[in-house]
Order: structure tokens, then C-alpha cells, then sequence
């Protein structure tokens, strides 16, 4: 009788745990991409940040900064004062050192950085808004399923609570805009359950 080697432990297998809660990068990434999403909410394997992700984080910190700032302060020049003081640490963050990107690059950088928040004054007067919070947690129950999710910003406009979700890179084609609802409808749904108000 001969022995068998026992078969050799897969080192992944615990790192497996279900995540706990749904939330809307989850959501759209399972839409995309079912094997994606098992790689990163399930097995935990991280995605490095690509240039593009790391732009719309970066203007992302800018925007929840000025939109900080009391009514009569939300300027052009104060993003910019914001956008240079907030450099220094973002330019040495790991994820960002990883891009090894030359000094052009870095250039290139900014330049479509500022070109994202600036997109901001396009679409509205944020000197006028009436922010209720920024990178607002919130949490619910969404039909039986556990639900969490950082809201960029919370409104208050004379009809109601308004969210808005931040989206850094082109606006898409009329007929895909449909696909990109889900995710600031769900952050309404879980507000809606969680202060009685509906945004």
C-alpha cells in the first residue's frame, strides 16, 4: 500500500469571507464583472489604482474640501489653494508612487485633475449650495440586505434632500447613463431608510 502526499493548502482560502454589506461600488462592479467581483469582495485581492482612479480620488478630496467651506468661500482660486496644499501627501502616497510617473506625466496629471474639478462650475454654482455633509456614511436595510455607502455630498434644496455622487471622467452617451443610476439611487434608498426623508 502506497501513501499520498496530502494535497497542498490553497493559501487564499482564508482570505474567502462574504463582505457584509452591499454597497454601490459593489453593485456595479458584480454588473460588470461577476469573476471581478468575487476577486475583490470575496477573496479580498486588491485592485492597484490606475491613473484615471487616482485623478477622481484626487479631485474627489478637492471638491469634499471646498464644498467644507462656508457659502461666499467656494472659489475657483480657494479649489486651487486646496488642490496645492493637498499635493505634497498625495504626490508620496504609495498608490500614487506605484504610477512611477515622470515629470510630465505628473504635469499631465494635475492638468486633468484640475480640468475635473473645475467641470464642477459647469454644472453648477457651488458658492450657492446648501450642504447638508460631505463623504456622508450611511447605512440600511435595502430589502433584507445589509447596506453601506459613502455619500460625496448631501444637499438641502427648498423640495428636499438632494445626493450627489461625483463622477470624475467623461459623461457617457444617452443611452448608458441609465446604467450609472443605480448607484446614487441606491445611496437615496438607503438615506430614505434611514432618516424617514427621501431624497
Amino acid at each position: 500500500m502506497t501513501s499520498q502526499a496530502a494535497p497542498a493548502e490553497d493559501p487564499t482560502i482564508n482570505q474567502i469571507r462574504p463582505p457584509k454589506r452591499l454597497s454601490p461600488s459593489g453593485a456595479s462592479t458584480f454588473e460588470q464583472c461577476a469573476k471581478k467581483w468575487r476577486r475583490r469582495y470575496i477573496e479580498h485581492l486588491a485592485d492597484p489604482p490606475g491613473e484615471a482612479a487616482m485623478i477622481g480620488s484626487f479631485s474627489h478630496r478637492v471638491l469634499e474640501l471646498l464644498m467644507q467651506l462656508d457659502l461666499g468661500a467656494r472659489t475657483k482660486d480657494a479649489a486651487r489653494d486646496i488642490a496645492a496644499c493637498e499635493w505634497p501627501g498625495w504626490e508620496a502616497d504609495p498608490d500614487f508612487v506605484a504610477l512611477e510617473l515622470d515629470s510630465g506625466a505628473k504635469r499631465s496629471f494635475k492638468w486633468k485633475s484640475w480640468k475635473a474639478i473645475e467641470n464642477l462650475w459647469s454644472l453648477e454654482q457651488p458658492d450657492i449650495v446648501e450642504v447638508e455633509a460631505t463623504e456622508q456614511s450611511v447605512e440600511a436595510t435595502l430589502a433584507g440586505v445589509p447596506f453601506r455607502g459613502i455619500v460625496d455630498r448631501l444637499d438641502v434644496e427648498a423640495d428636499g434632500m438632494v445626493v450627489t455622487d461625483y463622477k470624475s471622467g467623461n459623461a457617457p452617451p444617452e443611452r448608458y447613463r441609465k446604467k450609472r443610476l443605480p448607484q446614487v439611487l441606491l445611496y437615496a434608498a438607503a438615506i430614505s431608510e434611514s432618516t424617514g426623508q427621501t431624497p
